[in-house]
């Protein structure tokens, strides 16, 4: 497809310098919810890619910024009134959704700035709305559709959506993308993390149709006592006293409600008699919405969370969080996780273990992954990456984290596999950090009532005596806690000794314990990094955990070995994170199984059930207990 001259393209002025930009300047975004029930045209597949580390598609030699950049995407044969020097016709391709980094190996250490473009036609739908539809683009990034820019965002690993209805056109358009995954002291995550910093348009990319007066939010949930689906449903461009309707196809029940004066209409739906949700019966219903022209149909369970005193109540029942942590690292060919068979492999393994929770750590997942987890039974932790040292005096940081807290909730709040936001990771104890967090606690609160909030916290050690006292505690709905008795300090049968002194009568989840191991490498229990060690931790750890009197849950650390620039031990590490209890080419460790073992003995008997309440994996104390039947919203247990 020929391009025009850049100077017959209407230019807006950028509104973004991608290496230094306030987020007050950045161009308008919004998160369409359940976009990928949308009608919507993909453009995932090849995209032509120009790499740019000094930045000169968008800057002058002046350091201005340019107004015939790399945006227009012009063609050197017609450039008779200014000299073009690049073709992206003739560039090579780059695989979307994808990160650069795996897919050549001149990218695989790239930092720095990177251009997308990709030709498609459309045909335009006369009084509709048209949105660029972005699943995630880290660090940095600007898009343009035919020349005019559309938005830009910050932050890697949520999605959001540009409205692209004054640019696009019937037939022939082109899309160009700049993503900068350049670390920076003040972004969110910060500098240094213990994961690859995977740049480019990492998840999927799509052109969405919507009419002119569309459903763009909504809250659907179950009630406290389980007796109603209660909510909102907002309207974008509508009017108040415009009539919406919800219902539950399968059951042959709705109702509709009208828009208030803020565009959002309170729903209140009676549904006695409906399954609820639950890790053994993951039961989704068809809902179908509708808003004038405009109709959306979602999938989604019905269940409650709370908490009481120390217990994690799952409609109204206490319940043990058996889980795992997972890294959106693919398995098997590696790089960022992107598409349904990573997440049914990745989840498919958790299962196996015998989990009935993940966390998916240290970002916000594709949302295939908490697509599949509802599909699965898979309880869910959720984070925004507010990860080691953040500029928690700086309040432009924490905007920054209060949008990817507010996107990642806007996004998933309909899966019903989504349990507890997590608002922070191994963060230092200093006031600037116990403010900043505790902001964010209150913003989870207010965004979402209906689900915990928790953070993964460190502990404070003397001798052999542990502390969880940090004063974050008192924000939090759930305690988390990493340590890593046996491999950071001390030895595995250290754990054996050593005294928990939880100083919060709020249910304690273990969010991170382990140690690393190479596939394959073996010797004695007390050789570092071979199989036997990493189990022995886990040996040790389990009876250690099960006596903590809070104690509710746990996710060791990993589920599978991922990519981190921080771990370079030759012959062992390679440049991976080797806490894996599979490595990433597939191959489970010895510590699986002893995982794997404990969870179908704790499945029985775990401090949830009622039969004891602090479960040590290998006695002989099995319940006899039938599974109990589903559960009815029509009879909620108390």
């Amino acid at each position: 497809m020929k391009r025009l001259v850049w100077k017959s393209l209407p230019v807006q002025a950028i509104a973004i310098v991608l290496l230094a930009v306030p987020v007050a300047a950045q161009s308008k975004t919004t998160v369409l919810v359940d976009v990928d029930n949308r009608k919507a045209l993909s453009l995932n597949g090849d995209w032509h890619y120009i790499v740019d580390p000094y930045d000169g598609g968008l800057y002058t030699f002046h350091r201005e910024i340019r107004k015939d950049g790399f945006f227009l995407d012009g063609a050197p044969e017609t450039g008779s009134d200014g000299l073009i020097e690049y073709d992206f016709s003739k560039s090579p391709t780059l695989k979307v959704p994808g990160d650069w980094n795996t897919q050549h190996d001149s990218l695989f250490y790239y930092e720095g700035l990177l251009w997308y473009q990709r030709d498609f036609t459309y045909q335009l739908v006369a009084g509709h709305k048209t949105f660029l539809h972005i699943g995630a683009a880290n660090y940095k990034s600007i898009a343009w559709v035919n020349g005019q820019q559309a938005c830009s965002h910050e932050g890697g690993f949520t999605a959001f959506d540009c409205d692209i209805s004054s640019s696009i056109r019937k037939g022939n358009n082109f899309v160009v993308i700049a993503v900068d995954n350049t670390r920076l002291a003040d972004g969110v995550p910060t500098l240094n993390t213990d994961w690859w910093n995977y740049g480019g348009l990492t998840r999927d990319v799509s052109i969405v149709d919507v009419p002119a007066k569309y459903i763009d939010d909504y809250d659907l949930h179950l009630n406290r006592d389980r007796t109603a689906i209660e909510g909102s449903v907002h309207v974008e461009d509508a009017e108040p006293g415009e009539e919406v309707t919800v219902s539950l196809p399968e059951l042959d029940r709705s109702v509709s409600a009208r828009l208030g004066a803020d565009n959002r209409a309170v729903i209140s739906l009676s549904v006695a008699g409906v399954a609820l949700w639950t890790p053994e019966h993951p039961r989704l219903y068809r809902v179908h919405l509708q808003a004038g022209q405009d109709t959306l149909d979602d999938s989604m369970g019905f269940r409650t969370i709370a908490v009481r005193g120390t217990d994690i109540l799952l409609n109204g029942k206490p319940v043990f969080l058996r889980g795992i942590s997972i890294h959106a690292e693919a398995p098997i060919r590696g790089g960022r996780a992107n598409n349904d068979q990573d997440a049914a492999t990745l989840l498919g393994w958790a299962k196996e273990l015998g989990c009935n929770y993940v966390r998916l750590a240290h970002y916000p997942h594709d949302q295939r992954m908490t697509r599949e987890a509802d599909r699965l039974g898979l309880m869910v932790w959720s984070e925004i990456p507010v990860y080691w040292a953040e500029h928690f005096g700086d309040p432009a940081v924490l905007a920054k984290a209060e949008q990817q807290l507010r996107e990642e909730i806007r996004r998933d709040r309909d899966k019903a596999s989504i349990v507890l936001w997590s608002i922070a990771n191994e963060t230092p104890l200093t006031p600037e950090r116990t403010a900043f967090l505790k902001t964010l606690a209150a913003d989870v609160h207010t965004l979402d009532s209906t689900r915990l909030v928790t953070a993964a916290l460190l502990v404070r050690s003397e001798g052999h005596d542990k502390y969880v006292d940090d004063p974050l505690g008192e924000a939090l709905d759930v305690i988390g806690m990493n340590e890593y008795i046996g491999w950071y300090e001390q030895l595995p049968q250290d754990a054996d000794t050593t005294v928990w002194h939880v100083a919060y009568q709020k249910p304690l989840i273990v969010s991170e314990f382990g140690g690393d191991a190479k596939a394959g490498l073996h010797g004695a229990p007390t050789e570092r990094w071979t199989e036997e060690y990493q189990a022995s931790i886990f040996r040790h750890q389990l009876p250690m955990l099960a006596k903590i009197p809070q104690f509710r849950g746990l996710s060791p650390w990993i589920l599978m070995d991922f990519r981190s620039p921080m771990r370079q031990l030759p012959g062992v590490q390679d440049g991976y994170n080797r806490k894996g209890l599979i490595s990433n080419r597939g191959e489970k460790k010895e510590a699986f199984f002893v995982l794997q073992k404990a969870y179908r003995e704790w499945s029985s008997h775990s401090p949830a059930s009622g039969v004891s309440a602090h479960p040590v994996p290998g006695t002989d104390n099995r319940s006899r207990s039938a599974v109990p039947a589903r559960d009815k919203v029509a009879n909620p247990d108390e």
